[in-house]
């Protein structure tokens, strides 16, 4: 038997519980790295425990892969992606763009997911029948914008300061043929993407946790997301999402040079 949307939101509603009391609260910080900066706070840990009990004791026999706790189970037909705080450095910063992701995939294909936002209260969750939004505005089912061109399109990725070499000059490549460009806004921009509002994502070095909740909202809105090299974006890498396919294939043109 697989979770439903009641499922994710009750998953959703225990992250919540962990995360925003924690949200511009003046909480610790923990650096992950000795070299660098890689934050992570109590309210990213104790969100993934609160998610993963409740996994644990619904769906004894799926797996988990989370960004905090570990790995198990990871051979099992069905595998929870957690990332429990996408955007700690926003988290930290009192901005309201990061979120909760929360993703199942079935034999390592991106089945159902879930952008939580609990500060804005806007939930955008996907299955097998689409994608549909929850929140301030009410709820409706999401669809992305159908983007004629490159040069029509708005572009957003977390920090170009997060490319180097030749993916730099891609990237700067697109970015100068769009229409408008943001920066900064971690998982929420693919929220925004999903609901029709923007019409491209561009970013590397993602891990699984990154991705995993995102790509069915992303496919059920009726948009594409893959790797820079065309493939499968479950494992993270290299990741472009679009809104259009004529946006997607003028982008990846460039990428794929």
């Amino acid at each position: 038997m697989l979770p439903d949307r009641s499922f994710f939101n009750r998953l959703a509603e225990a992250a919540r519980a962990e995360t925003l009391p924690r949200f511009r609260s003046g909480l610790d910080v923990t650096n992950k790295l000795s070299s660098g900066f890689d934050p992570v706070t109590e309210g990213d840990r104790a969100a993934e425990l609160a998610i993963r009990a409740l996994i644990e004791e619904n769906f004894p026999d799926h797996g988990i892969l989370g960004e905090e706790h570990g790995n198990i189970g990871l051979d099992r037909d069905y595998i929870w992606v957690i990332d429990p705080i996408d955007g700690t450095r926003a988290f930290i910063s009192g901005l309201p763009v990061w979120g909760t992701l929360i993703g199942l995939q079935k034999e390592g294909r991106a089945i159902m997911g879930m952008i939580e936002q609990p500060f804005t209260g806007e939930r955008y969750f996907a299955d097998q029948n689409g994608s549909i939004y929850s929140g301030p505005e009410g709820e409706r089912r999401l669809a992305t914008r159908q983007c004629d061109a490159l040069s029509n399109a708005i572009l957003f990725t977390t920090s170009p300061h997060l490319f180097a070499g030749e993916e730099m000059e891609k990237y700067r490549e697109i970015e100068g043929q769009v229409r408008l460009f943001r920066y900064g806004c971690d998982c929420y921009a693919y929220a925004l993407l999903a609901a029709g509002h923007i019409d491209l994502v561009v970013e590397n070095s993602l891990k699984p946790y990154d991705v995993g909740g995102i790509i069915p909202v992303i496919e059920g809105a009726g948009g594409i997301i893959t790797t820079w090299d065309g493939g499968r974006p479950e494992n993270g890498g290299s990741i472009i999402a679009a809104g259009s396919r004529a946006v997607y294939e003028q982008a990846i043109a460039v990428l794929q040079r």
